[in-house]
């Protein structure tokens, strides 16, 4: 029986990784620098992905442009629903 590496998860209405190496990727949409958060284009997902600043890993706010590709986790356990954690240049 073939098991697919990732579970859908509808309440956070994105596709979430089942395994440590398979991070998802995505292109950096929109920063949002005086406040220091951003949003996540993902690949293959029609809905956009929050993140904070302090979600980053390897790379500072202020080195991220719009456009930049972008790896990552996604975190369905927060208070405002999913959002982007582990963030790091592609």
């Amino acid at each position: 029986m073939y098991m697919t590496p990732f579970l859908y998860s509808p309440i956070s209405e994105c596709v979430i990784y089942n395994h440590k190496n398979n991070r998802m990727n995505g292109t950096i949409k929109t920063l949002v620098k005086d406040r220091r958060f951003g949003f996540i284009s993902r690949e293959g997902e029609p809905k956009d992905l929050f993140f904070h600043s302090e979600a980053l890993n390897g790379v500072t706010f202020d080195e991220l442009n719009e456009g930049d590709k972008v790896t990552f986790d996604v975190d369905t356990t927060g208070p405002k629903g999913a959002a982007a954690k582990n963030v790091s240049r592609a």
